[in-house]
């Protein structure tokens, strides 16, 4: 069965954030025709937009899936997972359970209200592009253009495992 590479970034900030990351990854993991290959670090970022609100624990995970996924089906069983681990609609940006969002979906270039592929917000997040390197350090997005060059252009400061973006 053909296979293609999904990276997915997870996001926490209430309950037990590094919890509910890892039960984040065995869900999906577990999931028919998904095979976790990578999985980030865990990091500590500082809130974007919404400063006022704990910190996220974040991480990326590096999924092999069957040709049978696609990126809609995919979306739809990430939402319902979401809910399933307690993530309600509440403000944009603001605190959560659980964030799943899809960053890459093998080479796809997707763009339609409800999913658009490679994850808008990618290229200029260090919380997403940090762990994304860490697993995949030669990653390229689908326009041939290397994930380390976005990070190179973006402002933002590591102490230990925290991510300070400014």
């Amino acid at each position: 069965m053909i296979t293609q590479n999904i990276f997915i970034g997870l996001g926490s900030n209430l309950g037990l954030p590094e919890f509910n990351l890892e039960k984040a990854c065995r869900v999906l993991s577990s999931c028919p025709g998904m095979h976790l290959l990578r999985k980030s670090s865990i990091y500590q970022t500082e809130p974007q937009g919404l400063k006022d609100q704990p910190w996220f624990a974040n991480q990326v995970l590096w999924l092999l899936a069957d040709s049978f996924w696609k990126p809609q089906s995919l979306m739809i069983m990430l939402k319902e997972k979401e809910k399933q681990m307690g993530r309600t609609n509440g403000r944009r940006f603001g605190p959560r359970t659980i964030d799943m969002d899809i960053l890459l979906f093998g080479d796809l270039v997707h763009s339609e209200k409800s999913l658009i592929l490679p994850h808008p917000g990618l290229k200029e997040r260090a919380f997403v592009l940090v762990p994304l390197l860490e697993i995949c350090p030669g990653l390229t997005l689908p326009d041939g253009t290397r994930v380390k060059q976005f990070l190179e252009r973006i402002s933002f400061v590591m102490q230990g495992n925290k991510i300070f973006q400014t």
